[in-house]
């Protein structure tokens, strides 16, 4: 029998869950509406990857300052205005669908801004998290947040498919917007979120000797380190979303509306397993659990390079989210048990380059081989270079495999 999660007993985190489940549906059908959308206007595999350039970017450049931003400044509010940026450039997308006037230097265009807008919005959001609950209730917390993301994420491309094909491109923007707004609404409601102020004003030397701070520390802890750098590769090769618009037109044959369950079938395996750890208090042998999660996500990626049925495509797309959910709930829950709240915001900006870098640049990656080597290829190969990659860094960091999820918090770091 379900019961209520321990996390969703607090009031505060429930308005920025409710939040998060909506807006993920909405950014997710933007996201799978964009790729339809370049796909109609090139029918060339590296200019529609070339939108993973164009959101990578800001990530590598103002990772570091997003997460000083966040140890500094209030969290909830760096958040508003975020996910303002992120309204009005929706808002902009739908305007110059309707008039007809939108081409791809466009759309390149305002997703940098989105782009820009979730650099600074990510680490506020999770360093935000444990301010909210106890830690005790915390890997529950980000079973919650899987859960949120990945509801969104079957919800939003699928509607989105129907939303393309009944009514038009710009809806899905327009959408996009509302749910944002939501956000905004829910921020509102929370009022002040106590918050340990841990950094000092100061010129440029403080700023760089904070953020020089938060990348000792990654550093400095084998376990974390280690987790993001298996964030990136298994990413970096595994990821194929651009390349979906090509399979579903060109290997698959289908239309936008199975275009729009393709994109949803990840996040449904992501989610029946967010389910599961929802209701469970304790997570045993994690890093084990770890390993073998990644190389389930390295083994669909593969059979999902191999097939051209519909059904088969859509199984691989389930197993590899199922494989992507435990990885990513262990992994969240290692770094913010073993990080302060002092330090937590720069830790998670400093990940941001590594969980968001990797797929992005995947992207890149992906669509370059789908260019010269074509798109089953892509696909197989990245499967193959995930595993590979993961074995690789198990045998290397074998504190990784050993962690159990009771270790105690790390003491924190001094920077000379």
């Amino acid at each position: 029998m379900l019961k209520i999660p321990p996390a969703l007993r607090y009031r505060n985190f429930s308005l920025l869950w409710l939040g998060l489940l909506v807006s993920v549906a909405g950014s997710q059908m933007q996201l799978a509406a964009l790729l339809w959308h370049m796909r109609l206007l090139s029918n060339l595999p590296l200019v529609v990857s070339g939108i993973g350039l164009v959101r990578v970017l800001p990530i590598i450049l103002l990772s570091p300052f997003a997460g000083l931003v966040a140890d500094r400044y209030n969290r909830r509010q760096i958040m508003f205005v975020t996910q303002m940026v992120t309204f009005l450039a929706a808002m902009l997308l739908g305007l110059l669908t309707v008039m007809q006037i939108i081409d791809i230097w466009e759309i390149y265009a305002l997703t940098a801004v989105q782009a820009l807008a979730q650099v600074f919005d990510l680490p506020a959001r999770q360093s935000l998290t444990p301010n909210l609950v106890p830690q005790e209730v915390l890997p529950n917390a980000f079973s919650l947040q899987s859960i949120a993301y990945n509801a969104g994420a079957i919800l939003g491309p699928g509607l989105g498919g129907m939303v393309i094909g009944f009514l038009g491109m710009q809806y899905v923007y327009f959408i996009n917007a509302a749910t944002v707004a939501v956000v905004l609404i829910a921020l509102m409601m929370m009022g002040h979120i106590a918050q340990k102020p841990v950094l000092a004003e100061g010129g440029l030397r403080a700023n760089l000797g904070s953020i020089k701070e938060g990348f000792s520390f990654i550093f400095s802890r084998p376990v974390i380190l280690s987790s993001m750098l298996l964030d990136f590769i298994a990413t970096f090769f595994s990821s194929a979303n651009t390349l979906l618009p090509f399979v579903a037109r060109d290997v698959l044959h289908v239309g936008e509306i199975e275009y729009g369950w393709l994109s949803s079938a990840q996040p449904i395996g992501s989610l029946l397993v967010g389910l599961f750890f929802s209701q469970r208090e304790k997570i045993h042998k994690q890093g084990l659990l770890l390993m073998v999660s990644v190389i389930v996500f390295g083994l669909a990626t593969i059979l999902f390079g191999v097939v051209n049925v519909f059904g088969l495509a859509m199984l691989a797309l389930l197993l590899m989210g199922a494989g992507d959910a435990v990885s990513t709930i262990i992994r969240n829950t290692i770094r913010q048990l073993q990080t302060p709240d002092y330090i937590r915001g720069r830790m998670v900006s400093v990940n941001q380059i590594f969980f968001m870098g990797g797929p992005q640049l995947g992207e890149i990656e992906a669509g370059l081989v789908a260019q010269l080597l074509g798109v089953p290829f892509a696909i197989i190969s990245g499967g193959v270079g995930c595993i590979l990659g993961v074995l690789f860094l198990f045998a290397r960091f074998p504190q990784l495999a050993r962690y159990r999820g009771d270790e105690p918090a790390p003491a924190p770091v001094t920077v000379q």
